[in-house]
């Protein structure tokens, strides 16, 4: 940033100077990668929770260890990406609650420190009287938690609302496609980590959930890329990376048909022949073509300059 300052009339001018690299790289990538996987188990297990209560003996605890793990990863990634990470602690008790990063940062200290909890209940169960009824208070507490991820996983679309001179990032859009990443990759997650866990119901549920946000995240993106010119002549300019001979345009569509359009056709294919190996593919597929797709959402609209 350039000041000047006007000495009639105390002014003070401010330039916005271009960045000249890519600012926000993988780093941001895993950070936005990690949690929708971690936040989005979360929703599978208290649907699991409250569709077929009886599946979740085997799966409360490596479920929730996962998911922990993931957040970590994600907290890991963010730190990282700091200029300065030493000072992350004036987040906390120097808290600006106008800040999404500071709300963010405080709903995911409170998701992990309850996921912990939780953890170590369940670890404990059979050496501790307390939680004895480790079970009950896992699935009430999973409740707080669902309620909880909700924001963990939108407060990421907030913060890329709010960088100026960046129309590709807009809400709602961000919003929707933050859910629909959390709802993708967790239920490919927990269809990974279930297995044979799972009945075929439950296999045929979460199925029908990846298969279903796989074609509402590609039909947003569809619609972007297509009708996204009308929006604003930057945005325009910003798909020129993934159009024809653009420079992202080939990663764009490996990232397409990896998370959305082959896992589509492999969950039909599993609902006709019941081949488990499909649906394993398939969530396989979804996970690592996000990382993709998340990835070059986030570098093209950081290679148009700003001046």
């Amino acid at each position: 940033m350039i000041h000047e300052t006007i000495a009639a009339t105390n002014a003070v001018v401010t330039l916005d100077i271009p960045l000249p690299d890519i600012f926000w790289g993988w780093f941001v990538t895993m950070n936005m990668w990690a949690k929708s996987i971690g936040t989005g188990l979360i929703f599978m297990l208290f649907l699991l929770l409250r569709k077929n209560s009886s599946e979740m003996n085997g799966l409360r605890t490596p479920v929730i260890i996962i998911s922990f793990v993931m957040m970590n990863v994600f907290l890991l990634f963010t730190l990282a990406d700091l200029h300065q990470p030493l000072r992350m602690w004036h987040i906390f008790f120097y808290p600006h609650w106008t800040s999404a990063i500071t709300v963010g940062a405080w709903m995911a200290l409170v998701f992990v420190g309850l996921e912990f909890v939780m953890i170590a209940v369940m670890l404990r169960k059979e050496k501790c009287l307390i939680t004895k009824d480790a079970n009950g208070f896992f699935d009430k507490t999973l409740f707080w938690v669902t309620l909880l991820a909700i924001p963990v996983t939108l407060y990421t679309a907030g913060i890329m609302a709010e960088s100026t001179a960046r129309e590709l990032w807009q809400m709602p859009t961000e919003a929707v496609q933050m859910i629909l990443a959390a709802t993708l990759s967790g239920s490919a997650a927990i269809i990974l980590i279930g297995g044979s866990k799972l009945s075929d119901e439950s296999k045929n549920f979460f199925a029908s959930i990846l298969g279903l946000s796989a074609l509402m995240a590609f039909t947003v993106y569809m619609s972007e890329y297509i009708f996204g010119a009308m929006k604003a002549e930057e945005v325009g300019a910003i798909l020129a990376y993934v159009k024809g001979d653009g420079e992202y345009a080939t990663m764009f569509w490996v990232g397409q048909w990896l998370a959305y359009i082959i896992p589509m056709v492999l969950i039909g294919l599993y609902r006709s022949n019941k081949n488990a190996s499909l649906l394993s593919l398939a969530a396989i597929l979804a996970i690592a073509g996000l990382w993709i797709v998340k990835h070059v959402w986030l570098v093209i609209p950081q290679l148009l300059p700003l001046s």
